[in-house]
């Protein structure tokens, strides 16, 4: 297992589209909600435990090997959003021509037969951490992170907010991140036996609400 594929994979820099959306960010600031560090810190982790634990789930399992069709239907309806599932399948679609050019794979091949037009992110994820030669905790962990980094990014774009206040917030945010990935990988470990129903189905439901009316949105920086 190279934990340096996990660095190249975990890394914003990996041409994955990733750098073009918001987490929910960019609704949470013109409502409000977000207006500094600390709001920041409350909405990553608010979003950490709902919306980076299903991701990581969704991502330990498909490292796992469990059936990706199956996953992307679980990750389908953990997604009430038309918008988020939109976006959620364009990443997944851009991360897996990042990925077959990266680490070409004959799963990654077949993933894009199968979903022309992209599978949700999460499960394109996982199966690009086992073509990398990584293992389920370690797609867990990229999905965590992913969850809080993309919004910190963003949120440095919208508000000129520091960028050492935004790092601060995801290196506090550290402990409780090892926490959800592990919990995503007992969840992904109980999936394999018990079905997909066994993942985690954690709710935000103010994330989706800003989801829809922010891609009404005449003017915006991010796609989501």
């Amino acid at each position: 297992m190279s934990r340096s594929a996990l660095l190249v994979l975990a890394d914003g820099r990996f041409p994955a589209g990733g750098h073009a959306h918001s987490g929910g960010a960019e609704a949470a600031v013109k409502d409000g909600r977000v207006t500094g560090a600390a709001g920041l810190a409350d909405f990553c982790r608010g979003r950490l435990h709902t919306t980076g634990l299903v991701a990581a789930s969704l991502a330990a399992a498909a490292c796992l090997g469990l059936d990706v069709r199956e996953l992307d239907a679980a990750a389908d309806a953990r997604t009430p959003s038309p918008a988020l599932r939109t976006a959620a399948r364009k990443l997944g679609r851009q991360l897996t021509r990042a990925a077959r050019a990266t680490w070409p794979a004959a799963e990654l091949d077949a993933l894009a037969r199968a979903f022309p037009k992209g599978a949700h992110q999460p499960v394109v994820l996982g199966l690009t951490a086992r073509a990398a030669g990584l293992g389920p905790l370690d797609a867990a962990y990229c999905a965590a992170y992913e969850s809080v980094s993309g919004p910190a990014s963003a949120t440095v774009r919208l508000l000129s907010l520091d960028p050492f206040d935004a790092t601060g917030v995801l290196a506090r945010l550290a402990p409780e991140t090892d926490q959800v990935a592990d919990r995503a990988v007992e969840a992904a470990r109980r999936a394999a036996t018990d079905g997909v129903d066994a993942l985690p189905a954690a709710s935000a439901p103010l994330s989706e609400i800003g989801a829809e009316a922010h891609a009404g949105w005449p003017v915006r920086l991010f796609a989501s």
